[in-house]
C-alpha cells in the first residue's frame, strides 16, 4: 500500500513540474512576441534622444505648396546621419488637421546631414499636427510632433462621432472593418479588414503592396497626440483579408486610416473607434 502511495505521489509530482513547465515555455513565447518590431526580430534597440528643427520656406497658407525641411539632431544638437529604411522610406510624415477632417501621409525625401525635405499643401486653415515617423540607424522607431497653424479659410471643426457602422466605400472598393473583441485601452486589438468589390460584392484577390506590405494603418486619438503605425500582421497577403495588430494606449476616440492599394491606385479609408477603459 505504501508503496502504490509513493508511485502515485511521485506521478503527481511529474505532471505538476510539467505543466510548470509548459506554462512558463508559454509565457516565455508571449514575451518574445511582445518584443518583436515589425520586422520580426526579437532584438531590442535603445531609443535615441533626438531634437528636431521644422522650417517653411513660407508661412502656411492655404492651397499654397509650401517647401518644409525637417532637420534631426541628436540629443548635443549634432546631425543625425544616418537612418534606416522603413517600409521603403526613410521617413513617414503623417499631416493632419486638429479636428481629424483632413488627413496626408507623404513622405519627405532625405538630403543628408539629418535634413529631410518634402513640398505640402494646406486645404484650409487652422490648427495642424505633423507627425514625423524614422528610425535612426541602429535604433528604435522614433516619433516627433509639430503643430502649425495654416493661415487662410479655416471652416467650423467636425465634429469626430465613432462609426455606427464599420463598413466604407473607396475607389469602387468595399471595406469593412471587424474587431473580434470589446475595444480596450492597454488590451491587444486585431483590426480584421475585409475587402470586397463595391459593384459585384466579390471578395477581392488583387491587392498590390503598399510600401512593402499589403497595406498600413495610422492611428490618432481625438487631440492628435497619440499615434500608431501600424503594419500587417502578414505583409505579403493578397487576398480579401489583412489583420492588424494593436493596442490603443488609453481610453477615448480614435480616427484609423486604412491605406491598401489596388489597380496601381491608392486607396484609403477613415473609420472612427470609442475605445473604453
Amino acid at each position: 500500500m505504501k508503496k502504490l502511495l509513493f508511485v502515485v505521489v511521485s506521478l503527481l509530482t511529474m505532471i505538476a513540474l510539467f505543466a510548470c513547465n509548459k506554462d512558463s515555455e508559454y509565457k516565455q513565447i508571449k514575451q518574445d512576441m511582445a518584443n518583436m518590431n515589425h520586422n520580426g526580430s526579437s532584438k531590442e534597440k535603445q531609443q535615441v534622444a533626438v531634437q528636431t528643427d521644422w522650417n517653411f520656406k513660407q508661412s502656411p497658407q492655404t492651397n499654397t505648396t509650401n517647401q518644409l525641411t525637417i532637420t534631426i539632431k541628436d540629443n548635443k544638437g549634432k546631425p543625425i546621419s544616418e537612418f534606416e529604411v522603413n517600409h521603403e522610406k526613410k521617413m513617414h510624415l503623417i499631416v493632419a488637421s486638429k479636428d481629424l477632417s483632413k488627413y496626408q501621409h507623404i513622405h519627405p525625401t532625405y538630403k543628408g546631414k539629418g535634413v529631410f525635405t518634402v513640398p505640402v499643401t494646406f486645404t484650409q486653415g487652422g490648427s495642424f499636427q505633423l507627425i514625423a515617423d524614422f528610425v535612426p540607424k541602429g535604433q528604435s522607431d522614433t516619433v516627433q510632433m509639430h503643430t502649425v497653424s495654416v493661415k487662410g479659410n479655416t471652416p467650423a471643426p467636425v465634429s469626430l462621432t465613432p462609426d455606427k457602422t464599420l463598413v466604407k466605400t473607396a475607389n469602387g472598393n468595399q471595406v469593412s472593418l471587424k474587431i473580434d473583441t470589446q475595444l480596450k485601452a492597454n488590451q491587444e486589438t486585431m483590426l480584421n479588414f475585409h475587402f470586397e468589390d463595391a459593384k459585384t460584392k466579390q471578395p477581392i484577390q488583387d491587392l498590390q503592396p503598399y510600401l512593402g506590405a499589403v497595406g498600413h494603418v495610422v492611428i490618432l486619438n481625438q487631440d492628435a497626440t497619440k499615434y500608431l503605425h501600424v503594419h500587417p500582421m502578414d505583409e505579403r497577403v493578397k487576398g480579401s483579408n489583412a489583420m492588424f495588430h494593436t493596442t490603443f494606449p488609453s481610453p477615448g476616440v480614435y480616427k484609423v486610416w486604412g491605406e491598401f492599394q489596388r489597380s496601381n491606385k491608392i486607396f484609403i479609408v477613415p473609420f472612427v473607434l470609442e475605445v473604453s477603459k
